[in-house]
């Protein structure tokens, strides 16, 4: 997996001067950055002009009101509406996303016409028109396609304004107490958030105006909230990345030819990914985009020598859609070619185990603590069989689908970098599976499978880890025992090398507690020990070291430091340890029992659980 990396092609070497530009990725320019933190501060302005009556009078509200959006002090549910709108649109405009541009475009001179109407300023319509000309000056570079979406949106949009709408009602609400009549509970203030987002008068009631401005302000959210879920729920869909069944013909040739070269290269044909091929073909790279941040995992697909044209081809699509470049878990190898070739930079990640299987014994005492475990295991009537997934039938196959889904102990899916999302697909006949077995005087829904542990191929002569669960019930130890099972077993199937889980700091955890480790080493092992209470870092090395592995680095590679923090979200969202959207309820999700026999039809779930 390390090594040397091969000279780029001619082709490659002479790549014109423009595309080496690309190449460097899609870096934020001055004008939609600037342009982008103006809307957000000017809505953040309104928003409060129209929500607190103090700041409506305040110096710094005299200074603002001649901004976009500002309409004067008394028309607090306008003020209101236009400060939500430009925060909606500054995330948009500081990444360059055309149809924020077209907003803001529509929305300016929009201020304009209500800075003369409403307070006949001159110096407002001024700065408007100020402000717009730079937007259709530089229209060029707010020129970035949208993201991929889905109608779900619309739902996730109306529970989110919603909530959002209710708390920042309730703050308009209860930000009057000087003309407030009587003291309202906190029932009675929701219910008239509740009613004033409807258009409809509530229970609370004010002295002078001050009722009038309630109203249509909450009047405004409610507004606001409806349109953007009605825009989202009847725009043209955008499907979402998926792999259509030529791109998962032509990524399983690629890897027929090159795929012993990275233990994550099964895991491209996951077909929630989307995919970009070099010019030539011989070369690919799979990605997922999350938050606006373009996710790829693993190192290109195909032959190295056309990697180059695969990430420019990356790259160019960043840079079209606005999009942050990133690559989690990449080899050696893998990080050289994206830093030279992209100008990116690489950090390490972790270390993937990876057992030989002609040096793995359980003789000796350092495997002194597995080989007793196994042996306990196997007297209490524990037996493992180990198959490819073509030599199962097909009755076996969904008792073992539905055992993995029932077994995973959360809603929440796992895995992308190290997993194929499905088990017992017919075009995924060469995977191996390895399960445990125990006859109980009573059976379960399953029989007598307690355990399984699912590899997907590594080339002709590896395999990789994929997904391992078990039943609660059964004894400590099963993945232990089927880690076993499946390396005593290799040989039969021609297998050399086995790849395990991947240990996050791995390197850190291991020299953080030696011997003459300074107090920095000491400091950072100390938290990522408290953070292994909720992400398993420190657990996962020392199961992974109890076989006595080899340890191949694997790197993020990623624009700038700045991006960090939002990429390291993320992949935490890919790998299914975070969700920020809103889940579907369980009765509406989508149950299969057989596999799908489409490729271009999105996988069904099974994923590592850790």
């Amino acid at each position: 997996m390390s090594g040397k990396v091969p000279q780029r092609s001619s082709q490659v070497g002479h790549l014109p001067s423009r595309a080496r530009h690309l190449l460097r990725g899609p870096r934020p320019d001055a004008v939609p950055v600037l342009v982008g933190r103006a809307c957000a501060l000017v809505g953040l302005l309104d928003i409060a002009a129209g929500v607190f009556p103090r700041f409506r009078h305040s110096r710094m509200h005299a200074i603002a009101e001649v901004l976009p959006g500002a309409t004067g002090p008394f028309a607090a549910a306008l003020s209101l509406s236009a400060g939500v709108l430009l925060l909606l649109l500054a995330h948009g405009l500081k990444r360059g996303k055309r149809r924020a541009w077209r907003a803001a475009v529509v929305l300016l001179p929009a201020g304009a016409v209500a800075q003369f109407t409403y307070r006949h300023s001159i110096i407002g319509v001024l700065i408007s028109l100020a402000l717009l000309a730079p937007l259709l000056r530089h229209r060029d570079q707010f020129d970035a396609l949208p993201d991929p979406r889905s109608r779900w949106r619309a739902l996730a949009n109306f529970v989110l304004m919603g909530a959002g709408s209710l708390a920042l009602g309730l703050i308009i609400v209860s930000a009057h107490p000087n003309t407030l009549l009587g003291d309202p509970s906190l029932a009675d203030r929701i219910t008239h958030v509740l009613y004033g987002l409807f258009g409809f008068e509530g229970p609370v009631d004010y002295q002078g105006n001050t009722s009038w401005t309630v109203a249509f302000s909450l009047g405004a959210l409610g507004w606001i909230t409806a349109v953007t879920t009605i825009y989202l729920a009847f725009r043209p869909e955008h499907p979402a990345a998926h792999l259509t069944e030529d791109d998962e013909a032509r990524l399983r040739a690629l890897l027929a030819k090159h795929g012993r070269r990275d233990s994550l290269g099964h895991f491209a044909l996951r077909r929630d990914k989307a995919v970009v091929f070099s010019p030539s073909g011989k070369a690919a790279v799979t990605y997922r985009v999350v938050s606006g941040v373009m996710l790829a995992s693993g190192d290109p697909i195909g032959d190295v020598e056309a990697w180059p044209g695969a990430i420019e081809r990356f790259m160019d699509e960043a840079k079209a859609h606005s999009w942050t470049p990133a690559v989690m878990g990449c080899s050696e190898t893998g990080a050289e070619v994206w830093t030279r070739e992209t100008g990116l930079d690489a950090l390490e990640l972790g270390d993937e185990a990876v057992v030989d299987v002609p040096d793995f014994s359980l003789a000796g005492r350092a495997m002194r603590n597995v080989r007793q475990m196994v042996k306990r295991i196997e007297r209490a009537g524990y037996e493992t069989r180990v198959r490819r997934v073509r030599d199962l039938g097909e009755t076996e196959l969904e008792r073992i689908r539905q055992a993995a889904d029932d077994w995973r102990g959360t809603d929440t899916e796992r895995g992308f970098s190290m997993a194929l999302g499905r088990v017992g697909d017919p075009a995924d006949g060469d995977c191996l599976i390895a399960t445990a077995h125990k006859a109980d005087e009573e059976p379960g829904p399953y029989g007598d499978l307690k355990a399984i542990l699912h590899f997907v191929p590594w080339g002709t002569d590896g395999v990789s880890l994929d997904l391992m669960r078990r039943d609660r019930s059964a004894d400590p130890g099963m993945n232990e025992l089927l880690i076993v099972a499946a390396l005593q077993a290799a040989p039969k199937f021609a297998i050399a090398r086995v790849s395990l889980n991947f240990a996050m700091f791995r390197s850190a955890l291991a020299r953080g507690e030696k011997i003459g480790a300074g107090p920095v080493l000491r400091a950072w092992r100390g938290l990522l020990v408290f953070l292994s209470r909720w992400f398993q870092i420190e657990s996962l090395y020392k199961f992974n070291a109890k076989f006595q592995p080899r340890w191949e680095p694997r790197f993020v590679v990623y624009r700038n430091s700045a991006d960090l923090p939002r990429l390291g979200i993320a992949a935490m969202q890919a790998e299914g340890f975070v969700n920020l959207a809103l889940p579907l309820p369980r009765f509406l999700r989508r149950r299969t029992a057989a596999p799908r026999p489409c490729p271009h039809r999105v996988a069904e779930r099974d994923v590592r659980a850790a």
